[in-house]
């Protein structure tokens, strides 16, 4: 294997470790606050419940809560109906 291409590799797999899974997809979102992530992407925050590694989140920590490489980040919606 070249030189080159080790480096390659090695770049590959920095980049897959800085990558936050949220929802089952791996997203290069590490260093957002949730808040900002969760408003980005269109999610009402009144109508949402987030877990991180497991641990329910409470909303009043969304802004301060910075999303590092690895969490595993669960969003859920409610929807009404009947």
């Amino acid at each position: 294997m070249d030189v080159g291409n080790e480096q390659h590799i090695a770049e590959t797999r920095k980049e897959v470790k800085a990558m936050v899974r949220i929802n089952g997809e791996d997203v290069n979102a590490e260093g957002m606050n949730l808040k900002a992530y969760l408003e980005q992407h269109g999610y009402n925050l009144t109508r949402i419940a987030v877990e991180i590694n497991e641990n329910i989140v409470p909303k009043t920590v969304y802004e301060e809560t910075v999303l590092k490489a690895g969490d595993c980040v669960e969003v859920v919606s409610f929807v009404g109906g009947g």
